[in-house]
Formats: structure tokens, C-alpha cells, sequence
């Protein structure tokens, strides 16, 4: 906050509570306060709420979007992974199919043709393990594989059961008498003829691992297999063991369709996973991604989106703050112009009217002088012509004295009408130490008195001025009188005069009094305005001389410090030619 508004808040601190009664309107300060809050409120309000709602909407809809995209991503990849699964499971059932149909029962039970089969089988298809022919009863009449299991009686197993009824069927995996992991495709086949058998075949697991391995595409990326007890059926590297119940994520409903859901990970890191039932199977098929792993665009989106959002509120608010501020300092800096400005009229008027005072009152004494110096006169030549009164020179000099008084009365007098009447410059040729010596025969007894060095340095040679002597007197008398006023008793006073180029000349009044402080340095030459508190000073005498020195086309300039005294400078033009309203012209 700058200092002006600074300065208007300390001042209304303490009457906030009087913001709003009808006489906050009078108090200028409140008044400029209220206008620049209201303001910074207004643009904040009318900036930021704009903003807020766009962010938002493109903040809800940004994620709403990169969500959906991403779960119609999982839906995507699911969905053909799941037709990948069930193609790898139709291409073998329709294999045995075929070998049934193409092959006898009678050719089936031979074991070295059998393992021809398996060998073309194994070839076209690849992942099986071994093939084996199981008989009406449930009998494993024939087998061809890495283990010995001819004989085996399969009437008991579900498997078996389920295949004797649906005419072909997809296990889910298990252990079984091989104590290993693992699942079989097998058809039954019915000639009608009484030779009905079932064509089983035992799969690698690792055709089905490879197909689901390539759905993870990153370390928190799994997808797996469990059948619709919740049993894992594929190794899955972070929601349970094979053949264990699967942890951490729910059991999905069933659909015909891939379907999508979000849960609670480990941790409470939300889960989105895509599922699909295998259809003419027992398995689910899972895909399981971090949200965060799937949001990662909209999480680097969101973050510029704030940083915008922030850098935005920023400049806002500096703008929201620097503009009503400057447009408040503004206002209040125009209205104390103002105020200088009607103050100086009142100034102004007070001069004038003190001028038409003095004019009034310079009227009123010289018509008493003129009849004191008519009857002073009229008593001088009775003096003169009576022989009794001749002898007695005093009374004459008595007289001559009254006549020398009035004479000195009649000429302040005129000088005042001067001053009221705004008299012209009376220009005519004399030298300046003259003017000096003139001022200082008044003020030679008052030295004297007071015992105050008087010292003039006058530089040789320096040349007569061309000017109005009256002024230049009143305003040496002036300077040099302020001078005995800040002097004490025994102190010193320097007058100087030198030329500062061919056309000027520069008159010095130094003394070593009080000095004057920098502040009130600014203020000296203002109408009224005086340091001698107390001492009956009208703060007019340094006025007056600021402006007879502009008026004879001159310079004054002042340098003090408190303790070490004050120096007065005027500078002068050598030759004024002509003097009008405006000031004087200088040749």
C-alpha cells in the first residue's frame, strides 16, 4: 500500500465503525477509503468470478473427458483380449471336433496313431500337452502324453460329467492326479452305433499367460484370469497366488458385455478394472489399472491448469489493487491541488484587501501631514520675518525638524499607496554600494546598540545599476533587517555585492544567526508564512521582496543551517529597459 492511502487508512482507523452513518460523506479520508475498497472489491469480484467459473467448467470437463476416454481405452483392449481368449479356446475345442469326425474310435484307441494326432495337433495349434480317449464308462481307453494314464477312471470328475452332457466343455484349471495346474478341452462323440467316447485334450497354461501378459503395459498394469468362484486361474502378480481366492478386488457381476468399474486398492489407491465373462466358459477375464496410472495426462493437465489459475489471481489482484490505488492518489492529489489552489485565492484576497487597507489608511495620514506641513511652513515664515523669533535658532531648526518628519511620513506613505496601486518601476542610474549605504544609515544606531559587525565588501569596479532605486532600497531593507532579527547581540553581518556576468550583478546578506530549517525553506517566500513566532512578524516582508526582485527582472535565492546563519542572494540585471505588468525586460 503507498504511503498516501497508507496515511488515509491510519486516519480513519479508529472510526471504522462510523463507516456508514450519513456523515461519512463529509470525511474526505473515509470517503477515499471506502471508494478504494470498493473499487478493488468491484474489479476483484467482476475479474475473478468470470475466471472461477471458466476454470471449473474446464477443469469438471477436462477430467470428465480424459476420464471416459480412458475407460473406453480398457474397454477397448478387454473387450479384444477377451475375443483373443475365446478364439484360443473355440480353435482347439473345433480341433478335437474335427478329429473325431475325420478319425474312428477303433483308429483313437491305438496309441501310436493317437500320437500322430497329437503330433499334428501340437503342430497346427501348439500348447498341448497330451491327448487321451476316455470311453462311455468313463475309462481312459487310450493315451498319449508325458505321463502314464491309461487306465484311468475319469467317471467321477466333473469335467467329465459336464463334457457326457454338453457334448463339449472348457475346465477351469486344476490339479487333479498330475498334482500340477492345469485345464482341458474335450468333446464327446456318438456314432449311434454304441461306440460313444470323449476326445480330452490337457493345454499348456503358459499360451493363455503369454496372451495376458501382453495387456500389461506398465509395472501397475495386471490382467489375469479367475473363474466365477473368484479362483485365480493365471498367475497374477499382485492380487493372489494361483489357484487362491482373489484379494482386494470384488467379484464382478455378470454381463454379456466387457463392463468397467472403479474401486479401493491397497492403500485406498482407486483401481479401475475391466472385465469380461469368456463365454462357453468358466473364466472372467480381468484388467486391472491404477487411476492414477490412467489419469496421468489429466493429473499434468490439472496441474497447469492450476498454475494458470494462480498466476491469474496474481495479476488480478496487482491489477485489482495498483489501479483503483493509483486512480484514489490521483483524485487526492487533484483535490490537494485544489485546495492549494483556493487557498492561494484566499491569500490572494487577503492581501488585496490588506493593500486596499493600506492605501485607505496612506490616504487618511497624508491629509494631516499636508495641514501639519502647511502650518509648520505657515509658522517658519513668521520665524523668519519677526526679528524677536530670528535671534532663537533653535525654534527654526525645531521647525525644520517637523518638516524633515513630515517630509520622511509623506514618502512611506506613498510607498504604501505604491505597494496598493501596483506602481510602476521609476528607473534611473546609480550605483549599488550608494543603495547599500542608504539602507544601513537606518539601521547604523541599531548596530551600534547591539553591537553588531556590519561588514560590506563591495568588489572595485563594479558597475552602476540601471533600475528602480526605491525597490532595491525596500528590498536590501528588508533582507538586511530580517538579518538583525536573526542575529543575536554581538553577532556578525556580511554584505556583499560582485558581478556574476556582463549582464548581472549579485547583492549577498550573510549573517551567523539561528538559521532557518529545510522544511520551513520551502515556505519563506509564502504570504503569511513566518519563523518569528511571538514576535510580531506578518510573515509579508520576504513576500513583498520575492516579488519587487521578479519584478525589476531579478533572482532570489536563500541557503541556511540551523546554528550557522542564513544567506540571502539576489541577482540582478545591470540594465532594466522597460518594466510592464508581466515584469521587466533586461538588456
Amino acid at each position: 500500500m503507498s504511503a498516501k492511502v497508507g496515511d488515509i487508512l491510519r486516519t480513519i482507523r479508529p472510526r471504522w465503525v462510523a463507516l456508514y452513518r450519513p456523515s461519512f460523506w463529509v470525511d474526505r479520508a473515509r470517503r477515499y477509503c471506502y471508494i478504494w475498497a470498493l473499487s478493488i472489491a468491484l474489479l476483484a469480484v467482476v475479474s475473478l468470478v468470470p475466471l472461477t467459473l471458466m476454470v471449473t467448467y474446464v477443469y469438471q470437463s477436462s477430467e470428465q473427458a480424459i476420464y471416459k476416454e480412458n475407460v473406453l481405452r480398457i474397454l477397448r483392449l478387454t473387450s479384444n483380449t477377451r475375443r483373443t481368449v475365446t478364439s484360443f479356446f473355440e480353435q482347439r475345442l473345433n480341433a478335437l471336433r474335427f478329429t473325431v469326425q475325420v478319425e474312428s474310435y477303433s483308429y483313437l484307441k491305438r496309441s501310436d496313431h493317437l500320437a500322430g494326432v497329437l503330433k499334428n495337433l501340437k503342430y497346427g495349434f501348439g500348447r498341448i500337452v497330451d491327448l487321451g480317449v476316455i470311453d462311455a464308462s468313463g475309462i481312459q481307453v487310450a493315451y498319449t502324453g508325458p505321463f502314464e494314464l491309461t487306465g484311468k477312471d475319469y467317471s467321477g470328475q466333473d469335467w467329465f460329467k459336464k463334457t457326457a452332457e454338453q457334448g463339449a466343455y472348457v475346465s477351469d484349471v486344476f490339479l487333479g492326479y498330475r498334482g500340477v495346474p492345469h485345464m482341458i478341452v474335450a468333446v464327446r462323440w456318438g456314432n449311434g452305433q454304441g461306440e460313444d467316447f470323449v476326445l480330452r485334450a490337457t493345454l499348456d497354461m503358459e499360451g493363455l499367460s503369454e496372451i495376458l501378459h501382453s495387456l500389461e503395459l506398465s509395472e501397475r498394469s495386471v490382467s489375469f484370469i479367475i473363474n466365477r468362484d473368484g479362483i485365480i486361474q493365471t498367475p497374477s502378480r499382485r492380487y493372489g497366488e494361483l489357484l487362491e481366492k482373489m484379494c482386494c478386488i470384488p467379484m464382478p457381476e455378470y454381463s454379456e458385455h466387457t463392463e468397467v468399474f472403479e474401486t479401493g486398492g491397497e492403500g485406498g489407491n482407486p483401481l479401475m478394472v475391466g472385465y469380461a465373462y469368456i463365454a462357453n466358459s468358466p473364466f472372467i477375464l480381468l484388467l486391472v489399472k491404477e487411476k492414477s496410472e490412467i489419469m496421468q495426462n489429466w493429473y499434468g493437465l490439472r496441474q497447469n491448469l492450476i498454475i494458470f489459475f494462480l498466476g491469474s489471481l496474481v495479476v488480478i489482484f496487482l491489477v485489482c489493487y495498483v489501479i483503483p490505488t493509483y486512480m484514489i492518489e490521483s483524485l487526492y492529489a487533484a483535490e490537494q491541488t485544489q485546495a492549494r489552489a483556493i487557498h492561494r485565492l484566499e491569500e490572494t484576497a487577503r492581501l488585496a484587501s490588506l493593500g486596499r487597507l493600506a492605501a485607505g489608511v496612506a490616504h487618511e495620514i497624508n491629509n494631516p501631514l499636508a495641514i501639519i506641513n502647511e502650518k509648520a511652513g505657515l509658522i517658519k515664515d513668521f520665524i523668519t520675518f519677526k526679528e524677536e523669533y530670528k535671534r532663537d535658532g533653535r525654534l527654526e531648526g525645531l521647525i525644520d525638524s517637523v518638516l524633515e518628519s513630515v517630509e520622511r511620513c509623506g514618502a512611506v506613505t506613498k510607498q504604501l499607496l505604491g505597494f496598493a496601486r501596483h506602481t510602476g518601476v521609476s528607473v534611473s542610474t546609480f550605483p549599488v554600494r550608494q543603495v547599500i549605504a542608504d539602507v544601513l544609515g537606518f539601521l547604523e544606531k541599531e548596530a551600534s546598540y547591539r553591537n553588531i559587525a556590519l561588514n560590506l565588501d563591495i568588489q572595485d569596479g563594479l558597475p552602476p545599476l540601471v533600475s528602480d532605486r526605491g525597490k532595491l532600497q525596500q528590498i536590501f531593507l528588508n533582507l538586511i533587517n530580517n538579518a538583525f532579527q536573526a542575529v543575536n547581540d554581538g553577532g556578525r553581518i556580511d554584505i556583499a555585492a560582485k558581478t556574476v556576468d556582463a549582464e548581472r550583478v549579485a547583492v549577498s546578506v550573510s549573517d551567523n544567526g539561528c538559521g532557518i530549517s529545510e522544511e520551513n525553506l520551502q515556505k519563506i517566500f509564502d504570504p503569511f508564512f513566518s519563523t518569528k513566532k511571538g514576535s510580531g512578524g506578518t510573515g509579508l516582508g520576504l513576500s513583498i521582496t520575492h516579488g519587487l526582485v521578479q519584478r525589476l527582472g531579478g533572482q532570489i535565492a536563500v541557503a541556511s543551517e540551523i546554528g550557522k546563519g542564513t544567506t540571502f542572494t539576489v541577482t540582478l540585471p545591470i540594465e532594466t529597459k522597460e518594466v510592464g505588468d508581466e515584469g521587466p525586460t533586461r538588456g
